[in-house]
């Protein structure tokens, strides 16, 4: 087989997969390959596929960040309980009633704000991305508990339009996270930024001799992952209505990274392609999608993932062996 054959089809090998388990499960179930059923799948995955476009810049500088789940959770909370109605009788907040979008800005600040602690102590104290944001995660889901004991709910509708409106026929939040899918890749293959997280990630060391400001990139790489994990608890929280301070984005870091995973993003460092973290989004989702249709138990749907996870990780160290 011609070299350029075989590269192709090494690069575009997780397409192919997913084009095969789009065909399995439309034979498994005549209602899976309908309009209304792809229009329920990205609607239901937008949330994770929007963190994976966070966790993927995180991985790709040989990192990762565990408390995306809970922030979003946390977010969600403090941001929904600002929109209320003043005279909702379970109200959080009371005498507190702001605008939409004035509690996104919030919530975006947030995550912000987030990203930013964990990435300095990251990049300046050179603690293990997993140990910083594993602190991380635990003291976003207890913040979030402090804050309120009792689901949020009642939100106001202009908040709620980001995760639950619709443009035409197209749920806004299919919208949502095929503009931070073009973001991200502009990002990382148009900008010096992303170029300079392609080099981190190959080598930091080798990064700094070439003039890159490492630690200032790092920061900037966990306040990106922040502030698309806020956009995710506001997805969330417009999506269902309500934030629960104990479920709400809980487990959902799991399947973001995921995702960025087994769509090609190394956990080596200095590998990324956003169409790979799209197809292990779609991927993913179909794999979801398709088992509830075909009625298996979910506790099998979480073996599936597993190994789907564990098998991609493994071709990737195979193809980083290979290249040394």
């Amino acid at each position: 087989m011609n070299a350029n054959v075989k590269k192709r089809l090494s690069d575009n090998m997780m397409w192919l997969v997913l084009i095969a388990l789009i065909i399995v499960m439309s034979i498994g179930n005549s209602n899976f390959f309908t309009i209304a059923n792809f229009r329920t799948l990205l609607t239901s995955e937008s949330v994770k596929g929007v963190m994976a476009f966070g966790v993927a810049f995180c991985i790709l500088t040989k990192g990762i960040d565990l408390s995306i789940g809970a922030s979003a959770g946390l977010i969600a909370c403090v941001t929904g309980a600002l929109v209320q109605p003043l005279d909702y009788a379970s109200k959080i907040l009371t005498g507190v009633q702001l605008p939409a979008i004035v509690a996104i800005l919030i919530a975006l600040a947030m995550g912000c704000a987030i990203g930013a602690i964990q990435g300095a102590i990251i990049a300046y104290t050179k603690m293990p991305a997993f140990i910083a944001t594993l602190g991380g995660q635990l003291i976003c889901r207890a913040a979030a508990k402090v804050f309120t004991t009792r689901p949020v709910s009642n939100l106001s509708d202009g908040y709620r339009f980001l995760g639950n409106g619709q443009i035409g026929p197209i749920p806004v939040i299919v919208v949502v996270f095929v503009i931070v899918c073009l973001l991200a890749a502009f990002i990382l293959g148009q900008t010096r930024f992303g170029k300079s997280l392609y080099a981190i990630g190959g080598n930091d060391q080798a990064a700094r001799v070439a003039g890159i400001n490492v630690e200032r990139n790092l920061v900037l790489t966990y306040v990106w992952c922040g502030v698309l994990a806020a956009l995710a608890g506001v997805l969330l929280a417009g999506r269902a209505g309500s934030a629960d301070p104990a479920t709400s984005g809980l487990n959902y870091e799991l399947d973001a990274i995921a995702a960025a995973t087994v769509g090609g993003t190394s956990h080596t460092g200095g590998i990324c392609r956003i169409s790979g973290v799209l197809c292990g989004i779609l991927i993913l989702g179909v794999i979801n999608n398709g088992l509830v249709l075909l009625g298996v138990n979910d506790n099998y749907t979480n073996i599936i993932k597993g190994i789907i996870i564990v098998g991609a990780v493994a071709l990737d160290m195979k193809k980083n062996t290979r290249k040394a």
